[in-house]
């Protein structure tokens, strides 16, 4: 884990004309006896030389990719899988700026430390030019240090912290590689849970509901949001807990959601996604059942869970039936030709286009100077799968984070369609819409 003091400190935040901007360096290993053996557990580089950062003529440009378990895990295989299908484009279409591209993949096993290991492999062994992927917060933040020791460009598609863009903002000389291109970050994550239930309560017949949320950090800011923001939109509070991180039995908060006659469960969860919706769909509980759910946004959660999510409501940045710019549907035929008709969860959507956004970068800068692309990426206003990426100032509280676009970010329902399968439906917003809200039938 992270030292909370040690990100929890000030800094004075500096105006964008006052920053300076140090020298691109790429690293190279020195030939030590400790680096030979491989690098430390620590992931500390005890000496390194450094030179230009520019690519001569026939240098391969290589994206490193960073995942959890990425043979078995669906969030770490989209990002593997999506940064493969950017690379191979890319290969397919002359490569970047007229150099051929390569990728090589790290599995950070959901572990802050390994993540840290294996960053240092992808700079040290793979002399990667830019990173993509990381999905735990957790492991992000481990290596935030790191990025900025090597000033290298990371390209966050999976991560939802503010601490990493906060420190952008705190400290810009030295995090200012770090860009989130997705998902929404966890404040604006509960912005988009008050919008939704703003536009839509009324519509679906929320009137009330059970706000639960469970008790990890990935959840503070969004129930913070929800503190300051769902009175306004008019829907009643029936009751709300942030429940501890082991609970497996839902029994007594939906019994009192049902005695406080809530319309429907509020639900931000990742790691008890699979409990919650069990205990509401098999006793079919007398409320409706969505929010941020992670596990509902797999694509095959339907057949995983024996059809338990029909009726469920969840967030996402895609899915294989959605429409956000016109590189969605190009993106998911390209994955299911790919990879078996599977289809990408939205870890995918958003690896693809960092990918893709890096590659644009570096043509438009014409250099791999860290810097440089520093400034042409702080520019960006790129269309990719899952919408526009635009970034926050240096001088915004969330720096270099992806700026949030309420229209190009779906809440969807599952749905069986007229051969028995599970469809992810887009409900809201409704110009991005592929069907209508249906109630469980048990509430009919």
């Amino acid at each position: 884990m992270v030292d909370t003091d040690r990100w929890g400190r000030q800094a004075e935040t500096a105006t964008r004309d006052d920053r300076t901007r140090r020298p691109n360096r790429r690293q190279f290993v020195v030939a030590t006896a400790g680096v030979a053996g491989g690098v430390s557990l620590g992931g500390c580089v005890d000496s390194f030389e450094t030179v230009s950062g520019s690519t001569t003529d026939d240098e391969t440009i290589t994206i490193g990719a960073l995942a959890p378990d990425p043979a078995d895990d669906y969030i770490g295989q989209s990002i593997v899988h999506s940064a493969e299908l950017a690379v191979e484009e890319l290969a397919n279409n002359g490569g970047i700026n007229g150099h051929d591209v390569d990728i090589a993949i790290a599995d950070t096993k959901s572990s802050p430390l390994e993540a840290r290991r294996e960053y240092q492999r992808l700079v040290l062994e793979e002399d990667v030019d830019v990173t993509v992927g990381m999905f735990a917060s957790e492991a992000l933040l481990a290596i935030l240090d790191d990025i900025a020791e090597h000033e290298i460009i990371h390209l966050t598609s999976g991560a939802a912290t503010t601490v990493a863009s906060q420190l952008v903002n705190e400290e810009y000389d030295r995090y200012k590689y770090h860009f989130r291109v997705g998902p929404t970050n966890d404040a604006d994550l509960g912005r988009m849970q008050v919008d939704f239930l703003d536009d839509m309560s009324e519509e679906i017949g929320w009137e009330s509901i059970a706000l639960f949320a469970e008790d990890y950090e990935w959840t503070e800011a969004p129930w913070e949001v929800y503190q300051e923001q769902i009175a306004g939109t008019g829907v009643e509070i029936a009751t709300e807990e942030r429940y501890p991180p082991a609970t497996d039995d839902f029994t007594e908060l939906y019994t009192e959601a049902e005695e406080q006659d809530a319309d429907a469960v509020f639900i931000t969860t990742a790691h008890t996604g699979d409990d919650a919706l069990l205990d509401w769909a098999v006793p079919q509980r007398e409320f409706a059942f969505g929010g941020i759910h992670v596990p509902m946004q797999l694509p095959a959660y339907y057949d995983l869970v024996d059809q338990a999510c029909r009726y469920g409501v969840g967030q996402t940045s895609a899915t294989a039936t959605s429409e956000i710019t016109d590189l969605t549907q190009h993106f998911v035929g390209e994955y299911q030709d790919a990879y078996d008709g599977s289809n990408p969860v939205y870890t995918g959507y958003h690896t693809y286009d960092a990918v893709m956004l890096f590659a644009d970068a570096v043509e438009q800068a014409d250099t791999l100077d860290s810097d440089e692309l520093v400034s042409t990426l702080e520019d960006a206003a790129f269309t990719g799968s899952a919408g526009l990426v635009e970034f926050h100032e240096p001088d915004h509280e969330y720096a270099h984070d992806l700026v949030y676009q309420q229209d190009e970010n779906l809440y969807f329902q599952w749905q069986e369609n007229d051969d028995g399968e599970g469809v992810q439906e887009v409900i809201w917003p409704e110009a991005q819409a592929t069907a209508d809200y249906v109630a469980p039938a048990w509430l009919e």
